[in-house]
């Protein structure tokens, strides 16, 4: 059974739309304050289209061009949600692309590395930036 595009999605659901796992999206809303999913009883998340939006352009700001957090960060204080939001549209081409057409990428250095082996490195990055944020915030309590 699909669902209709404007119905409310599980961090499960939104976590294999954009082939992020589950910890990082919880992660992307201590950082990003706009990103706010429908929480019901018991705190299971449900996301709306404009937060699943947001993710994804967030999503393509980190991985796509590059932008750290507070890069991230910054422009949604100084161009605002709409600015991200427009990048949801960028994400689901390059997103696409990337899964189908993508067989190599060719770093600098001469290295060869194929898409699924980028995407795992970019699975394990994303690990070390929640545990270094974890580690973060046990060092000041």
């Amino acid at each position: 059974m699909n669902k209709s595009n404007q119905a409310f999605r599980t961090i499960s659901e939104v976590s294999n739309e954009l082939e992020v796992p589950a910890h990082v999206l919880r992660f992307w809303e201590t950082k990003f304050p706009q990103i706010k999913p429908m929480k019901r009883g018991g705190g299971r998340r449900y996301y709306r289209p404009e937060d699943i939006s947001l993710l994804k352009g967030v999503q393509s700001m980190l991985h796509v061009d590059g932008y750290s957090i507070k890069g991230v960060q910054k422009a949604l204080r100084e161009h605002g949600v709409k600015a991200v939001l427009d990048r949801d549209e960028n994400v689901s081409v390059t997103t696409t692309i990337a899964a189908a057409e993508i067989t190599a990428i060719e770093p600098s250095g001469g290295v060869t590395i194929s898409a699924a082996e980028r995407q795992k490195l970019q699975a394990v990055l994303d690990s070390l930036i929640v545990l270094r944020a974890e580690l973060a915030g046990a060092e000041s309590s």
